[in-house]
């Protein structure tokens, strides 16, 4: 059972207090979150030679954070990524969201002005962790219904870190909650994420134009620098000469999942093998999204969802000027995202899933990573 510790976190520009939880299980790993934007703050794990390893960039306090731009650890809705536009039609009603991202900033992406990540949060200790409460009120950032939503990340003795999500509105609306850890496993002072290695389970990916916008095509990662289907360097072929990575300048895409159990490889040596880390992720409907190795670390990060996509963005626009801990600040390609999701811009494709929820409905969703030294 994980032991929870809170403390102060500084104040925002209005004066608001900010608190910190740290949730620590008996292996000696810690988990940090703070109550503004739900953000994930620090994740420690013993690493080689004895070390400690903080693989989560981020920042000492609220007021730092207040003051970021790149959605650093927050949980980002009412929808996560982008929508052309802003537009979206529900029940045959247009509502225009808050504009704010694009080349002429024409629009939409992570919640807008109101985005969760950008909001304070209410918190309660829960069993193994923390859960973080926020009233959405109707017309936010232009989405319908006054929303109630629930985060809670809780920490297991092994060493898996589960969010889950839930959320009820008044009136129909969007959802389509994730987390925007920027991972690095050599830990957030290391100043490159290229020699990692991930892999993605998805044969899949969704088409985007130069916005980062899919038109609606699924193409197949065979063949091409999207193909991430086995343990591959993030920097082998990042800067390819292929449109998605040109127009996108690196990783920073959605992948289809596949719609499959996740099933864990029970082998002599390999992980889920070993008694003390008995687990079971067929309960649940959760599925393998992501794998993520550093060889200097010896640390990996395996995530799992019930979503059926993942946008994994490789840190493209980090360039620093914001002193993060210890001072670090975030330079290009230092940290990577896995943020689970419904597609991008999957209103305007309606062939895609859909994260409409009707009025009283409950919106739920879980994404789990692991985090464990190397076999």
């Amino acid at each position: 059972m994980a032991v929870i510790r809170k403390e102060n976190f500084g104040k925002l520009s209005d004066g608001r207090a900010v608190e910190l939880y740290t949730l620590r299980n008996t292996k000696g790993t810690e988990v940090k979150v703070t109550t503004y934007g739900a953000r994930l703050v620090s994740w420690r794990i013993m690493g080689k030679a004895a070390k400690f390893v903080d693989v989560v960039l981020g920042y000492e306090d609220a007021a730092a954070y207040e003051k970021d731009t790149t959605s650093m650890g927050g949980v980002v809705g009412r929808h996560a990524n982008r929508i052309a536009g802003g537009k979206v039609v529900i029940n045959g009603q247009e509502y225009q969201l808050d504009l704010n991202t694009g080349s002429r900033q024409q629009n939409h992406i992570h919640g807008g002005t109101k985005g969760f990540h950008n909001e304070l949060w209410q918190a309660e200790e829960v069993y193994e962790g923390v859960k973080l409460t926020y009233h959405s009120n109707d017309g936010d950032a232009g989405y319908p219904g006054n929303m109630d939503v629930t985060v809670i990340y809780s920490l297991s003795n092994d060493n898996e870190l589960s969010i889950q999500y839930e959320a009820v509105s008044d009136k129909d609306t969007i959802c389509n909650l994730t987390n925007h850890a920027y991972f690095n496993l050599d830990g957030f002072e290391s100043p490159s994420i290229l020699d990692q290695k991930m892999q993605i389970f998805a044969d899949k990916y969704t088409w985007a134009d130069s916005e980062s916008l899919p038109d609606g095509r699924i193409l197949p990662v065979e063949g091409t620098p999207m193909d991430l289907r086995q343990p591959t360097a993030i920097g082998a072929h990042i800067d390819d000469d292929f449109d998605q990575l040109q127009m996108a300048h690196g990783y920073d895409h959605n992948w289809v999942l596949r719609d499959e159990p996740a099933m864990v490889e029970m082998k002599p040596g390999m992980f889920g093998y070993d008694p003390h880390c008995p687990i079971d992720y067929l309960k649940g409907g959760l599925k393998k999204a992501a794998y993520a190795e550093s060889d200097k670390s010896g640390l990996t990060l395996t995530c799992y969802t019930t979503l059926p996509g993942i946008q994994f963005y490789a840190g493209n626009y980090l360039n620093g000027g914001l002193p993060g801990k210890k001072g670090v600040e975030f330079q290009r390609r230092s940290g990577f995202c896995l943020e689970t999701q419904y597609f991008p811009n999957s209103l305007a494709n309606p062939h895609f899933p859909q994260p409409i929820i009707k009025a009283g409905e409950k919106y739920q969703s879980q994404t789990v990573f692991v985090l464990w030294p190397k076999d």
